[in-house]
C-alpha cells in the first residue's frame, strides 16, 4: 500500500517491501528477517498474521501490525488503528510487548479457536463474496442459524471435564474475533492462560437475540453461557466440526489445545 510506505518515510522508518505470495513466501519472508535481525510489519488480516507469528513466536524480532483483513481483531484488541497509515505510525514508534500464542494440536494462533456453530459460521463467511468488511460475520451467522442442530461437547480443562449441548465451544487467547465480536471479554493476551466460553442449548430466538450482545462482550450473563479457564483444553464433540482460529480452518475435533506464554513481541502503541 504507497500510503502505507509514504508515511514510513515521512517517519523515517528505514524499511523495504515485499509482496508476498502465499503463506509459505510470507514464512520465508519472516524467516529471513528474523535472521537480519528485523522488525517485521504485516500489511493484511488475522489470516496473515497467525502464520508470520509462527515464524516470529520465541525470537528477538517483533512483529508490527497493519490491518489490511475484514476483521483486523488482533490489531483491535492491542489498541492499534484499524486505518493502515496511522497502524504504520504505531509500528515506527511504538513498544514492543509480550504476548502469548496457544496452539491446536501443535498449529498456533493467535485469537479466538472455535467450533460447533462457529465452524459452520466461519465456512460461510470464507466463502462469501458479495458482502464485504465486518458485516459478512453477521451475514454468516444468520446463514448459519438457519440450519444449526444442537451438538454435544466435552470440555477438559487442565483434566477436569465438562459436558454439554448447544451451538459452541471458544477457546481464547485474545478477547475478540469474526469483525468485533468479543466473544471472551475477560481474556488477556499475556495472562498464560485460555478462557474457554461455551454457548449451551437455547431456542434460536433466544440466541439470535443474544448476537449483539457479543459485540459489547455482554453476553456472558446468559443462562446458556459457561465459562472456565486453564493451560491445556482437550475439546470433543458428537460429530465432525473444523477448529477454525483467525479466520481459517486450522484443526478438527477431537483436539488438544495449549498456551505458550509471553512467546511472542509485538509493536503496541507507545
Amino acid at each position: 500500500m504507497p500510503a502505507v510506505s509514504a508515511e514510513l518515510d515521512r517517519l523515517g522508518a528505514v524499511h523495504r517491501v515485499v509482496e508476498t505470495r502465499d503463506t509459505k513466501h510470507a514464512q520465508e519472508v519472516t524467516a529471513a528477517a528474523v535472521e537480519a535481525g528485523e522488525t517485521v510489519a504485516a500489511l493484511g488480516g488475522d489470516g496473515l498474521l497467525r502464520p508470520v507469528a509462527e515464524v516470529l513466536r520465541g525470537t528477538a524480532s517483533a512483529l508490527a501490525v497493519i490491518p489490511g483483513g475484514r476483521g483486523n481483531d488482533l490489531a483491535r484488541v492491542l489498541g492499534i488503528p484499524t486505518d493502515p497509515v496511522a497502524a504504520a505510525a504505531v509500528a515506527a514508534g511504538g513498544h514492543e510487548r509480550l504476548i502469548d500464542m496457544a496452539e491446536v494440536d501443535g498449529v498456533p494462533y493467535l485469537g479466538i479457536a472455535s467450533f460447533g456453530f462457529d465452524s459452520d459460521a466461519n465456512r460461510i463467511a470464507n466463502e462469501t463474496r458479495v458482502i464485504r468488511g465486518n458485516l459478512v460475520y453477521l451475514y454468516a451467522a444468520l446463514r448459519a442459524l438457519a440450519a444449526w442442530k444442537p451438538a454435544g461437547f466435552t470440555v477438559t480443562v487442565d483434566g477436569v471435564s465438562h459436558h454439554l449441548s448447544g451451538y459452541s465451544v471458544a477457546v481464547a487467547n485474545s478477547k475478540a474475533y469474526g469483525g468485533g465480536m468479543f466473544m471472551a471479554p475477560q481474556a488477556e493476551l499475556d495472562d498464560g492462560k485460555l478462557d474457554v466460553v461455551a454457548t449451551g442449548r437455547a431456542s434460536k430466538a433466544r440466541f439470535l437475540r443474544s448476537l449483539p450482545l457479543v459485540f459489547k462482550g455482554e453476553h456472558l450473563g446468559e443462562p446458556s453461557v459457561s465459562t472456565f479457564r486453564g493451560e491445556r483444553i482437550e475439546v470433543a464433540s458428537d460429530r465432525p466440526f473444523e477448529i477454525y482460529a483467525d479466520g481459517d480452518p486450522i484443526g478438527s475435533v477431537p483436539a488438544t489445545i495449549s498456551v505458550s506464554p509471553q512467546c511472542l513481541r509485538v509493536i503496541v502503541p507507545a
